[in-house]
């Protein structure tokens, strides 16, 4: 009798996440790209915070604190990383399985200001960088996953003329032109691992934290006959530091295919060290140059201070059907419920227009009878979501939105093969923010698109 162990790395097919893999630099690049968003609302806190899940939630509405699957990295409740690990019986011999998961997204994003009582708008489109994931099993119940995810932007850009009065006389003085600009934002690389015992999950998150909030007051008078010197107002801060957030899973089986599962995850206040300038100068336009110093009123670099980042958590759940049968219709359907506690921010010791805020999304996911056509192959979603949002300027800010999605398989083997799975996630969300109590409203129309690849990169046979 014959017996020996192979080991094998992932078969030359793998070749198709390389070609995905050398795309990333190019979804980065996107996200550091000059368009402007152009979102006021993003002067305040963090800025705005972008989607904190991967597409296949967004999909659904948002739904991630009881989700978990083999196609996807489900970041924000890292219990979910024990998935990764599949092992199954094939020809009576014993096959253990490492299926590895690339996950990588990417926005595409119009959005359209208001002002309450004005038909004017604006209208703003940009594609951003979403995020890159990568899950790997280190053994059954157990896994690991490295990732990189932006956590909000900052990008405005605003104009306003204003008529200068003379207080004794009350006439008209000059024209004054003020231009407000802000640009920066929040990554968030990390490393996580999950591990399940029984029906029993849990997980967490470590990663560094860092970003950098730049804005600046650009002031001139207008005048034909008098040239006046113009202003700059700015500051410039950078902040970073550890971070951690950590989730738990709980399966609960109520019939044949018939699953709940319970989640929940959250992170604690995190302090950010942080250096900042602050900058009074008086400066010249030109044509070629751009703007030149003339003159430095005050200035002050590497002031030392913080940036306090919020506590947060999430609980919810999901039940599921015929995930595994492709004789039968399977289903997901969830409820979330997340809350932030921003009225904790400080930035250099100030609060800021912010306030608590809270969220609640609902949604679902349909997979059809497996049929010789294309469309019954598709995973279909659904969700809505409400709350507030976590800017306060004046009013509360209220938002809701809806979204839709499909996962498109993009290889013709068996859904359910254990091997090679590649999918095309995509979500459309349409998200109204604020009313006309508000200064401005919003719309934003976003399409998000993922490649979710999951291959058995490695595995290990016996023969005998």
């Amino acid at each position: 009798m014959l017996s020996a162990k192979l080991i094998m790395l992932k078969r030359i097919n793998s070749l198709y996440g390389l070609r995905f893999i050398f795309f990333i630099p190019f979804l980065i690049l996107i996200h550091h790209s000059e368009a402007q968003d152009n979102s006021p609302y993003s002067r305040y806190g963090i800025g705005d915070i972008v989607p904190s899940t991967n597409i296949i939630s967004r999909g659904m509405g948002g739904l991630s604190a009881g989700y978990a699957d083999i196609i996807s990295v489900n970041f924000n409740n890292p219990a979910s990383y024990s998935l990764f690990q599949a092992f199954q019986e094939a020809n009576s011999k014993k096959l253990a399985s490492g299926r590895v998961v690339l996950d990588i997204g990417t926005n595409f994003e119009s959005r359209t200001l208001r002002e309450p009582n004005n038909t004017e708008k604006f209208t703003a489109n940009n594609a951003l960088f979403s995020y890159l994931q990568v899950g790997v099993p280190l053994k059954k119940n157990w896994g690991i996953s490295l990732g990189l995810r932006p956590v909000s932007r900052i990008s405005y850009k605003i104009s306003r003329i204003e008529l200068l009065i003379d207080p004794q006389t009350q006439l008209p003085i000059d024209t004054a032109q003020t231009l407000f600009s802000g640009d920066g934002g929040v990554f968030l690389p990390t490393i996580g691992t999950g591990y399940k015992i029984k029906n029993f999950s849990f997980g967490v998150n470590i990663g560094y934290m860092f970003g950098k909030k730049n804005y600046s007051t650009k002031r001139g008078i207008i005048n034909d006959t008098v040239q006046y010197l113009l202003s700059n107002h700015e500051t410039r801060a950078t902040f970073g530091n550890l971070f951690y957030n950590a989730g738990l899973q709980y399966d609960i089986k109520l019939a044949d295919q018939f699953e709940l599962t319970l989640g929940a995850y959250g992170n604690f206040k995190r302090e950010l060290e942080a250096s900042q300038d602050v900058i009074r100068e008086t400066y010249y336009q030109d044509a070629i140059t751009g703007d030149t110093r003339l003159d430095s009123v005050f200035e002050q670099t590497n002031i030392k201070g913080s940036v306090i980042y919020p506590s947060s958590f999430g609980f919810g759940f999901t039940a599921k059907k015929n995930l595994l049968d492709p004789k039968k219709t399977g289903w997901i359907v969830g409820v979330d419920f997340v809350q932030t506690k921003w009225d904790n921010y400080r930035f250099y010791g100030m609060k800021d227009s912010v306030r608590n805020n809270w969220e609640l999304r609902v949604g679902t996911q349909i997979r059809p009878i497996l049929q010789k056509g294309f469309f019954s192959r598709i995973f279909y979603r659904a969700g809505f979501f409400t709350g507030t949002d976590y800017i306060k300027v004046k009013n509360k800010l209220p938002q809701y939105g809806f979204s839709f999605g499909a996962g498109l398989p993009l290889r013709s083997s068996d859904r359910f093969s254990v091997n090679q799975l590649t999918y095309l996630n995509l979500a459309f969300e349409y998200i109204k923010r604020g009313n006309n109590d508000n200064l401005l409203r919003e719309n934003l129309f976003r399409l998000s698109a993922s490649f979710s690849l999951s291959d058995l990169w490695f595995f290990k046979r016996k023969y005998e």
